[in-house]
């Protein structure tokens, strides 16, 4: 007997049953579901595109976090002549190219040391910034910091450390009459003045040392200048590079 075709409730016949339209949704392709889904969805499946284009845009303009070692700064402008105390230090976070060889990582190797050079806010220190074997380095083998008082305090204000001076010895007789003059070190870089207060180091104690000069001299030079201000009076004269 044949089978009729199914009415609905309404009384309407069905033409396909719903299981027919059920079975041929599963049998189509899945690339033409999602053509379907793209063209009821078009403006969210654009917003989901471009939501990942600026997720892979700043993925790729964002740096890769650097890699970081710690360091000693000044926490504040330190003039050339102080000693340093933990309130003008400053710990920071540097890459590891800034750092130098020197570079002063532990407060308590700086703490109490004397400055040779002024210092800016937010500079990293070394050991050739204080008073102490550090200002040495660099130097050739043998070198030594010999200290010498000048005749003319006040002539120290026009020297820096760094800058290359000529010591002159001017000897005199029991009568106050000037002898000649003798060069005892050609182009000596200077390592520390006391124009900054006259305030005493770890190389100076704490004596007067008002005309105090330090220079960097050779093994030669050093035999020369050693106790030379008590043979007479020491002058410097300002040289440039060569």
């Amino acid at each position: 007997m044949p089978r009729l075709p199914r009415r609905r409730r309404d009384g309407f016949r069905l033409s396909t049953p719903p299981h027919s339209l059920q079975a041929r949704s599963k049998s189509r392709p899945v690339r033409v579901r999602l053509g379907a889904w793209l063209n009821r969805n078009r403006r969210l499946a654009a917003a989901l595109l471009f939501c990942a284009a600026a997720a892979v845009a700043v993925q790729q303009l964002t740096p890769a976090p650097l890699s970081t070692v710690p360091a000693l700064a000044a926490a504040r402008d330190l003039p050339a002549g102080s000693a340093v105390t933990a309130a003008d230090l400053a710990r920071v976070q540097v890459p590891p190219g800034m750092v130098a060889d020197g570079v002063l990582q532990d407060g308590a190797a700086a703490a109490g040391k004397q400055l040779a050079a002024p210092v800016r806010k937010g500079q990293l220190l070394t050991d050739t910034q204080f008073l102490g074997p550090g200002l040495l380095a660099g130097t050739p083998p043998g070198s030594a910091a010999v200290p010498l008082r000048m005749a003319d305090a006040a002539s120290i204000q026009l020297v820096s450390p760094g800058q290359l001076v000529n010591v002159v010895l001017t000897s005199a007789n029991g009568f106050d009459q000037q002898g000649p003059s003798e060069v005892l070190a050609s182009a000596v870089p200077v390592l520390w003045t006391s124009n900054n207060g006259g305030q005493g180091g770890q190389w100076l104690g704490t004596g007067e040392t008002d005309g105090l000069i330090v220079v960097a001299a050779t093994t030669e030079q050093s035999s020369r200048l050693a106790g030379a201000s008590t043979q007479g009076r020491l002058f410097f004269v300002l040289v440039s590079p060569q």
